[in-house]
């Protein structure tokens, strides 16, 4: 089961995609500040308390290769799922222990 399921998003997110993403049952986080840096400091936070066996991280962005090196130095499985062939983050990929590409 699913420890947690979160979509981070800046404040101009539109109540659509917010209710749409609550309605299938992720939890939301709005910030007004630089959405990659609170999902990092979540997500090292997850790490170290030792909340789950996996992290998983949905983006094309590289900036997140130092949480899944943490997450994996932590002893975790890691995933790094990448929106599309287009939006994949090779950095990310290489650094998880699986990748997902959606939609191959």
């Amino acid at each position: 089961p699913l420890a947690t399921t979160r979509l981070y998003v800046d404040e101009h997110a539109t109540p659509g995609l917010i209710q749409a993403a609550e309605a299938r049952g992720y939890e939301v986080v709005v910030t007004s500040g630089d959405v990659d840096v609170k999902l990092a400091v979540d997500a090292t936070r997850f790490v170290v308390e030792n909340r789950a066996s996996t992290l998983a991280v949905a983006s094309r962005d590289t900036d997140f290769k130092p949480v899944i090196e943490l997450a994996n130095a932590y002893g975790f499985r890691t995933l790094a799922i990448a929106p599309g062939e287009h939006g994949r983050s090779d950095a990310l990929r290489n650094a998880a222990t699986d990748s997902v590409t959606l939609g191959e």
